[in-house]
C-alpha cells in the first residue's frame, strides 16, 4: 500500500572519512555507518590484543593509558572528520574547570559546561542536518557529557561529603585522588566506548587499567606467612564475546531486514494518517519502533563486546561457577522485550544512562523535586527534538496509570496459576501496544507529524491513562495493605530459597528513566509498602557475584583424599560480626552501584518461561562454544603474583630448576610457582597441611626433599585429571 522509502541516504553534511566509498556502495550502506563498523570491528580485535599484549602483568599502566586514549582520538577522527575538535574541546574545558575550581562547586561548575557545550552542538546540528540519522558528533559527546559529570561528583564526594552523607553508590564511587591529565583523558577518550558508549564509571575504569579489578582479594588471605601460596584464576571473556557478538549480528540483520517494510517516515505521510484504521496504525507503530529499536541493541551488543574483550566488565561468578561481564552492560534485550510493564522495560533499556542519572540527579536532589529534575535532564541531554519531549511526557503519564492499574487489578489474578498466566500474558502485549504509542514520536522527531497522529489515535491510551489514574480509584479499591504486606513476607521466603543462595538488590537498583519514566519512586514505595519494593527489585544476585572487586582465589590442598583432582577456592578465615558486617556494606555498595541485572529470578512468569525456552534453543550453541573455543583459547591456569597488591608478593621467585633435575618443566614451574614453603627451617608443627606428619627429627635436606616429592605427585594429578596439558604456568597473561 506504502512504498518504501530509499533506505541509504549518504548525508553531504557527513565529515567523516570517505575512503571507503566504494566498500559502501558494494555492501548498500552509507558511508557514515560503514565507517561506524570498521571502528568497532576493528575495536573488537585490538580489544583483544590489549589484553593480552597490554596486560598489566607486562606493561605499565601509562602505556595502556597512552594507548588506549590514542586509538579513541584516531577512531574519532576517521568517523567525524573536522568535528572531532568537538571531541577534544569539551573534555579539555571541563579538564581545566575540575583543576582550577573548588571541590565543593566543582560537580556544578563540570556539569554546567558539559551541558552547555553539548546543547550548542544539539543546536548546531538541527540547523545544519534537521532529522538526519546520520553518524553525528553528538552521540560520543553524550557519552563523554556522562564520563564527565559523573567524575566532577565523584570528586565532590571525595573531597567534600562525609561518609555517612553519601549513599551506598556515592561511597563506592568516591574519588579522594585527583586523576592526572594522562588518567583523565585515557577515561574520556579509551577507544572501547568513544563510539557508542557504554558508560564507565572513572573508578571502574582505573582499577581495569591498573589491573586490581579482577586481582582484588580480602586482607585476611593475603598473609604470606602461613605457609600457602594462592593460584588465581582470571576468567577469560571469549565465550561471553561470542555470545553478543552474535547477538549484535542477529539484531542487526533483524533491523536491516524489517526496517525496510516498517519505515518510520511512512507514519507521517497523509496516504498512512488518513488512510488506514486505527488497529492497523497502533499495529505499524509498535513494529516500527520495535525495528528501530534492535538498531541499538546492535550498537550497544557489540560496544559490550568490545569493552569484555579487553578484560573491562568482569562482576564476578553466578550460582553455577560462570563468569559474569555485565558490568556497564546498556541492554537487556530478552528481559526488555518480554517485560510486563513499562517500569521493567525502561530498566532494561540504556542502563547506563539510568545509573547516570540515578546517581547524578535522582539521589541528590530534594525527594518532591527528584523526579521533575531527573526527566528534565533526561530530556536535555537527548537534545530539542520535540519528538523527544513528547515521548518523555507520554511515558511519564502511562508509567503512573500502569502503576495505579496494578494496584487495583493485579491481586486479583493472583488465586491460581492460569489467572496469573493470563495476567502475564495481557501486561506483555499491552506493554508492548503501550511501547509503540509512546516511543514513535521519539523516532519520528517531528512535532506536527506526531500530533497529527496522535489525533488520529483520538488520544486514546492518554484518556484511558488519566481515567485509570484520577477516576478509576474512586470506584475500585485496591489490595488491603495488610494483605498486601503478609503475601509479601510470604513471597520473600519464596524467592530466597527458589534463587538458590541470590539476595535481591536493594532499591538502589532501581534505575531512574532513561525514556520515560519520571514517576517518583520513592513516593510508589510509600504508597505501596513493601509490594512497590519487592516489584521494582529487578535482580537477585548470587552472593559469590555481589563481589565484583574480589577475585576466585585457589590454592592446591595437598592432604585431600576425595578431591585432590580439583582446584578449590580458600576457605575464607571467620570475621568477627562487626567486620563482617562492614565488609557486607562494601560489598552491596559496590553491586548497587555497577551491577546491571540479568537473572530476575522474581520475573513476571511470561517473561522467564519465555526466557528459558529461549536460552534452550542456544544451548547447543554454547556447547559448540565450549568445545571449540573454550578448551582452544581459554584453557590456561596462569599465577599472577606480580599483580597482586602485596608488596612482598613478587619477591617469592623460586628457582624452577632447582627441585628435581629429572621433573618436566611443567611441575617444576607448578613446584616452583605455585607454592611457597619455607624449606630452610625444620617443620615442628605435627599438624601441618602441607607435611603432613613431618617431625623435628628430619634434617632440613630430608624434609624438603620429602615435601617437594609428595607435591609433585599431587600437582601431577591434578594436571593429568584436570585435563588443562599443555599448561602455561609463566608469569604471562592467560590466553
Amino acid at each position: 500500500m506504502l512504498e518504501s522509502p530509499t533506505f541509504i541516504e549518504n548525508s553531504d553534511c557527513y565529515d567523516g572519512s570517505r575512503i571507503f566509498t566504494w566498500l559502501a556502495d558494494m555492501v548498500g550502506l552509507s558511508v557514515d555507518l560503514v565507517n561506524f563498523l570498521i571502528c568497532q570491528v576493528s575495536a573488537l580485535f585490538l580489544a583483544s590484543l590489549f589484553r593480552s599484549f597490554l596486560h598489566p602483568s607486562k606493561v605499565s599502566c601509562e602505556v595502556r593509558h597512552a594507548f588506549g586514549l590514542s586509538l579513541g582520538l584516531t577512531f574519532g577522527y576517521f568517523c567525524f572528520g573536522q568535528q572531532a575538535i568537538h571531541i577534544a574541546g569539551l573534555p579539555l574545558i571541563c579538564y581545566i574547570v575540575i583543576r582550577t575550581q573548588d571541590p565543593r562547586i566543582v560537580q556544578r561548575s563540570v556539569m554546567l559546561v558539559a551541558m552547555g557545550y553539548l546543547l550548542c552542538v544539539h543546536l548546531m546540528r538541527q540547523f545544519y542536518d534537521y532529522g538526519s540519522y546520520a553518524l553525528d558528533i553528538t552521540g560520543p559527546l553524550m557519552i563523554i557529557t556522562q564520563k564527565v559529570t559523573s567524575l566532577a561528583f565523584s570528586i565532590h564526594d571525595g573531597f567534600v561529603r562525609q561518609d555517612e552523607d553519601l549513599t551506598k553508590a556515592q561511597q563506592y564511587h568516591a574519588i579522594r585522588k585527583m586523576p592526572s591529565a594522562l588518567e583523565y583523558f585515557s577515561y574520556v577518550w579509551h577507544f572501547q566506548s568513544i563510539m557508542a558508549g557504554p558508560l564507565v564509571f572513572y573508578k571502574d575504569y582505573i582499577e581495569f587499567v591498573e589491573g586490581y579489578n579482577l586481582l582484588k582479594r580480602p586482607a585476611s588471605n593475603a598473609n604470606l606467612d602461613n605457609g600457602k601460596s594462592e593460584l588465581v584464576l582470571e576468567p577469560s571473556p571469549t565465550k561471553t564475546v561470542i555470545r553478543k557478538v552474535l547477538g549484535s549480528m542477529v539484531c542487526a540483520f533483524i533491523f536491516m531486514k524489517f526496517v525496510k517494510i516498517y519505515p518510520v517516515k511512512n507514519m507521517k505521510d497523509d496516504d498512512f494518517i488518513n488512510g488506514t484504521s486505527i488497529p492497523y496504525k497502533f499495529w505499524y507503530a509498535m513494529m516500527a519502533t520495535t525495528c528501530i529499536r534492535f538498531k541499538y541493541y546492535h550498537a550497544w551488543l557489540l560496544a559490550d563486546a568490545i569493552c569484555n574483550n579487553s578484560g573491562l566488565g568482569f562482576t564476578g561468578y553466578d550460582k553455577d561457577g560462570n563468569a559474569k561481564w555485565d558490568l556497564i552492560s546498556n541492554i537487556n534485550v530478552l528481559s526488555f522485550e518480554f517485560a510486563s510493564n513499562m517500569r521493567d522495560a525502561i530498566n532494561n533499556w540504556n542502563c547506563g544512562t539510568n545509573r547516570w542519572l540515578r546517581t547524578l540527579v535522582y539521589e541528590r536532589v530534594p525527594k518532591k523535586y527528584g523526579t521533575l529534575l531527573t526527566f528534565a535532564l533526561s530530556a536535555v541531554w537527548h537534545g530539542f527534538y520535540p519528538g523527544y519531549y513528547l515521548t518523555f511526557a507520554t511515558g511519564a503519564v502511562m508509567v503512573t496509570a500502569a502503576r495505579f492499574a496494578r494496584r487495583m487489578f493485579r491481586h486479583r489474578f493472583q488465586s491460581t496459576q492460569v489467572t496469573r498466566m493470563f495476567y502475564d500474558i495481557l501486561t506483555c502485549i499491552t506493554t508492548r501496544i503501550v511501547m509503540g504509542y509512546a516511543t514513535f514520536p521519539f523516532v519520528l522527531l517531528e512535532f506536527m507529524g506526531s500530533i497529527k497522529l496522535y489525533l488520529r489515535f483520538y488520544l486514546c491510551l492518554h484518556l484511558i491513562s488519566l481515567v485509570t489514574i484520577f477516576i478509576l480509584p474512586k470506584f475500585i479499591r485496591g489490595e488491603p495493605r495488610s494483605q498486601r504486606s503478609s503475601r509479601n513476607s510470604a513471597g520473600t521466603d519464596v524467592k530466597a530459597n527458589n534463587c538458590d543462595g541470590k539476595i535481591t538488590a536493594n532499591a538502589n537498583a532501581d534505575q531512574p528513566l532513561a525514556l520515560a519514566n519520571t514517576n517518583d519512586l520513592n513516593a510508589e514505595e510509600e504508597e505501596e509498602g513493601e509490594d512497590s519494593k519487592l516489584a521494582k527489585r529487578n535482580d537477585t544476585m548470587p552472593q559469590q557475584q555481589q563481589q565484583p572487586q574480589q577475585t576466585l582465589q585457589y590454592n592446591l590442598q595437598q592432604s585431600q583424599s576425595q578431591h585432590n583432582d580439583k582446584l578449590q577456592p580458600r576457605p575464607q578465615q571467620p570475621q568477627s560480626p562487626k567486620l563482617a558486617r562492614q565488609q557486607q556494606a562494601i560489598i552491596t555498595c559496590a553491586r548497587d552501584a555497577i551491577t546491571v541485572p540479568h537473572d530476575q529470578c522474581e520475573m513476571d512468569q511470561l517473561s522467564s518461561k519465555l526466557k528459558e525456552k529461549i536460552e534452550a534453543e542456544t544451548k547447543n550453541i554454547e556447547e559448540f562454544i565450549d568445545k571449540t573455543v573454550t578448551e582452544t583459547v581459554s584453557g590456561i591456569v596462569e599465577f599472577k603474583n606480580d599483580l597482586m597488591r602485596d608488596i612482598e608478593f613478587p619477591k617469592l621467585k623460586l628457582a624452577a630448576g632447582t627441585v628435581s633435575s629429572g621433573a618436566a618443566n611443567l611441575v617444576d614451574a607448578a613446584a616452583a610457582g605455585l607454592r611457597k614453603r619455607n624449606i630452610s627451617s625444620t617443620v615442628h608443627d605435627s599438624n601441618s597441611n602441607n607435611t603432613g606428619t613431618a617431625t623435628t627429627d628430619h634434617a632440613p635436606e630430608e624434609n624438603s626433599g620429602a615435601f617437594l616429592k609428595k607435591e609433585i605427585d599431587v600437582i601431577n594429578a591434578v594436571v593429568q585429571q584436570a585435563n588443562v596439558l599443555p599448561a602455561v604456568l609463566s608469569n604471562g597473561h592467560a590466553k
